[in-house]
This record gives structure tokens, C-alpha cells and sequence, in this order.
């Protein structure tokens, strides 16, 4: 779940990291009062949208006064900004931040985030600004990294040595680090996948300041954050995705025709890997939670069959103590009861209350092949989808 940047900034000054005065405005009046509290004779207008590049794309206005604010605010909201990570339709803008202009003697990058190969915190800094992923892209600018543990294990003097080759000196150093101590208890604390500062500003007084902020929080760790959930701006998440998880599902719609019923986010993999190793192409991933019931599962299944582009329903099904064949079978019932459209079903299952799942499946007389192991059911859901079988 990505945080607008004025939401961010709110939740990383809980672990007193800084960023410039502002105010939220839904109005051009409210940006109006917001720049004159302000007080200042530089001032950004923001556009509060969940994605990057928004000052090439014109949603960041530079004013000089509290009517120019209003002005700017005016032209952003209730507007579609596109960027360059947006799609074509772009984002409504609904809100910009109001935010004082803040001299910069440097500007830096600083991210947390996950690496996705060792499982480690990986601190990633170096010269920030615009454009950074084309600059990097390109070779014109080098990042620095450093691996952190959970509890932020490192040697003493790491990060005092990574702040130094990102062209950090004196003070400065030891700021740095401390500012780092404070976004890796925000990234634990917060179950984050991501926090992003750039820039991250050098002020003339030798502060480290967030001029911009990105914080983007597990979806699957919300039920220990009830404060965080109440931030999730629905109308910017997928729809068939956002049912999905509000059914104990993890669900990504992709572009191919093969549909999964899949429990485990390996074993789903997994499947979509033998589903491109036999020459097909996966309509979905799905990843059944252990804590879904029957109905949850049948709403997932449901979004399988209304996509037109699925021409097969591949189920691959490992009956767990929490969650038995049966259960998933009965699912498969409710499923297509409901629907109108009717799909071939290849099925692999096995494990507890298997034996159950093939009596219900029996009663339901769905046009149904079993198989006895994952890469029989994969090739043959390959070949009803290309019309060999």
C-alpha cells in the first residue's frame, strides 16, 4: 500500500525526521490560507498523487505568494496529471500540499527497502534530484548500498563510511547516521516494503531535511497497523485486486488465458512458472490465504471465470491442516453455480481430505480432468487453452 507524500511525511515525523512546513489543501481557498500561514516568499504547490515524475509532468508549481498558490492549486485539482508512472488515463488530482521552499546546499538520495535476493534492509544513497532512474539507468550516477538486519546489525562505521562516499563530511556524517537509525526503526515499526527520500536536503544550517517522501507499507501486515489501513486511498487500487484481498486472496490479473486456483504464494508461483516452461500463458495469480473460507475462495474464483480472456481454469491444490482439499472443492461448486460461464477445469490435488474433494467434485459435474501431478495438469490446461486438446 503506497502513501500519498503528504501522508508519509506525517508518519516519518513520529520518528522526528524532518520535512518543510506545509499543509494539505482540497480547495484552492484551503491552498490560499495554507501558503499565507506559510509566511514565506518560496513555495511549492504539490500534487498529492501515488506516483513519481510529478514535476516533469507539471504537478509541482513553484509560487511566490499565497494568490499564486491559489492559482496553482486551481489548475492541479480535479485534473488527470500523467507522468511518466502513471498509465495514459493518469490520476485525478484531489489534493496538493502546500509546502515551504527550502534552500538546498545538496541534494541526496536515501531509500530503505527489501532485497528481494538476500531478504536483507538494504540502505541505498547517493547524489538525488530529479530523474534519478534514468540517471542511474544511464550510468551517470552511482548509488551506494549497505545490507542492514532486521534489528540493524552492521559493523561500526559503516554507515559513517557509505555517508562519506556519497560526499558527506564532519558533522554531517554523524547526523547521517543517526537519520538512518531513524528510518530503519520507521521501516520495522511500520512493516514497510519501501521509504524513499529524494531529495534529501543539505539546508545551510547542515539540517537533514525530506523535501519529498515515498512510504509504501506491506498490504499483508495492515492487521497489525488499523491506523495505517484507514490511509489506503481505495479508488487508486485495482478493483479485482482490492475484492480479492477483502476475500483472504492474493490476486494479480496478468494478460494471458490459463486461470489459477492456486493455496501458497510458492505454490502459485511455481505454477506460473510451469505454465511458461509448457509454452502457455498464466491469466492470473492466485495465492489462497490459510484463513479463507469456502465463499472467499469462491469470490476469487469468480474473478477467474469473468475474465473473458481465460479460456481454462487450472486448479493446483496441496490440502493443508488449515485448509483441506475439500474446502477448495466446495468453492468450486459455489463458483460456478454462480457464474454463466462455464470453463474446463484441469485439476491437481492432493493432501487432506483429498479423497472428500473428489466425491464433492463428482456431485457437482463440472467438465473437470484430473491429474495425478503438477506438470500432467499444467501441460494439459496448456493445450486446452490453445485448442490442442
Amino acid at each position: 500500500m503506497q502513501l500519498q507524500e503528504f501522508q508519509a511525511k506525517i508518519l516519518l515525523s513520529q520518528y522526528a525526521i524532518g520535512s518543510p512546513a506545509g499543509a494539505v489543501a482540497m480547495t484552492a481557498d484551503e491552498a490560499e490560507a495554507a501558503a499565507a500561514r506559510l509566511n514565506v516568499d518560496r513555495i511549492f504547490v504539490k500534487a498529492q498523487i501515488l506516483a513519481g515524475e510529478r514535476l516533469a509532468a507539471g504537478g509541482i508549481r513553484t509560487v511566490n505568494s499565497a494568490k499564486a498558490a491559489k492559482a496553482a492549486a486551481g489548475e492541479l485539482l480535479g485534473q488527470k496529471l500523467v507522468t511518466a508512472q502513471t498509465t495514459a488515463q493518469g490520476q485525478t488530482v484531489k489534493s496538493v500540499l502546500v509546502e515551504a521552499g527550502i534552500k538546498a546546499e545538496q541534494e541526496l538520495y536515501l531509500s530503505l527497502q527489501i532485497d528481494p535476493v538476500s531478504g536483507a534492509i538494504l540502505l541505498t544513497a547517493g547524489r538525488g534530484g530529479a530523474d534519478i532512474e534514468k540517471r542511474v539507468a544511464a550510468q551517470e550516477l552511482k548509488l551506494e548500498s549497505l545490507a542492514l538486519g532486521v534489528n540493524g546489525e552492521r559493523r561500526a562505521g559503516e554507515v559513517a563510511e557509505l555517508a562519506q562516499r556519497i560526499g558527506l563530511s564532519g558533522g554531517l556524517t554523524t547526523k547521517f547516521g543517526e537519520l538512518v537509525k531513524k528510518l530503519h526503526r520507521a521501516f520495522v515499526e511500520l512493516d514497510a516494503g519501501l521509504i524513499e527520500i529524494n531529495p534529501l536536503v543539505v539546508t545551510d544550517a547542515g539540517e537533514l531535511v525530506a523535501v519529498d517522501a515515498k512510504v509504501v507499507v506491506d498490504d499483508n501486515a495492515l492487521f497489525r497497523h488499523p491506523e495505517l489501513k484507514e490511509l489506503r486511498d481505495e479508488s487508486k487500487t485495482d478493483r479485482v485486486e482490492l475484492h480479492a484481498q477483502r476475500h483472504q486472496i492474493n490476486f494479480v490479473q496478468m494478460d494471458g488465458d490459463i486461470g489459477t486456483v492456486v493455496n501458497g504464494a510458492g505454490l502459485a508461483l511455481a505454477t506460473l512458472d510451469m505454465i511458461a516452461a509448457a509454452g502457455g500463458s498464466p491469466a492470473n495469480f492466485m495465492d489462497i490465504r490459510t484463513t479463507a473460507k469456502s465463499l472467499d475462495i469462491a469470490q476469487g474464483i469468480s474473478l477467474v471465470l469473468e475474465n473473458s480472456r481465460a479460456k481454462v481454469l487450472l486448479v493446483n491444490v496441496f490440502g493443508g491442516g488449515m485448509q483441506p482439499c475439500d474446502t477448495i472443492a466446495e468453492a468450486l461448486g459455489i463458483a460456478f453455480r454462480r457464474s454463466k460461464r462455464i470453463l474446463p477445469v484441469v485439476i491437481r490435488m492432493t493432501g487432506n481430505n483429498e479423497d472428500l474433494a473428489r466425491l464433492r467434485l463428482a456431485n457437482y459435474n463440472l467438465p473437470k480432468t484430473e491429474c495425478t501431478d503438477m506438470w500432467q495438469a499444467v501441460t494439459r490446461a496448456v493445450a486446452l487453452a490453445q485448442g490442442r486438446a
